[in-house]
């Protein structure tokens, strides 16, 4: 087995499709739409198969054991708290057993970086106490997309 430390990013690659006349994104990943559409010099399109043609791309990934809700504006007593940016202490609900933040500072490629590291810490905790993981909203911007992206495929149930 190859060790080769943490990833810089945290995410996985962006896909690309270009099988039509427009690229589309397959799957957002460490490099921003913004950023590939700005060197394309046009947007990308949104890739909407029924039928799933690149990794990634299943309605479920990487689930935790814990129940998750993304996006997550009040969480219930007793969750714990996967946050981002400055605050997150007002934001922890009583008997909170565990909470991890993405960046104190709001910095996305810190937050991309320590999400799947913090979602197993916190799933750890979560599933011991029965308890549910509350994620404070990430902006959807940059590398939000591919954020939001894996916290609402991992929030889906089996």
């Amino acid at each position: 087995i190859l060790d080769g430390g943490d990833a810089n990013i945290g995410l996985e690659s962006t896909i690309i499709g270009c099988l039509g006349d427009t690229p589309a994104l397959l799957r957002s990943g460490g490099i921003a739409r913004a950023d590939i559409e700005a060197c394309l010099g046009k947007p990308l399109a949104d890739h909407n198969a029924d039928t799933p043609n690149a990794p990634g791309q299943l309605a479920r990934h990487y689930a935790p054991r814990a129940p998750l809700v993304p996006d997550c504006e009040t969480p219930e007593k007793g969750d714990a708290v996967l946050g981002f940016g400055a605050g997150m202490e007002a934001y922890c609900p009583p008997d909170c057993p565990a909470a991890r933040n993405l960046s104190e500072t709001g910095d996305l490629h810190e937050a991309a970086a320590n999400l799947f590291d913090h979602l197993h810490a916190l799933d750890e905790a979560a599933h011991a106490t029965g308890a549910r993981i509350a994620a404070m909203p990430v902006p959807q911007t940059g590398l939000g997309e591919a954020i939001n992206d894996r916290l609402r495929r991992a929030s889906k149930s089996a």
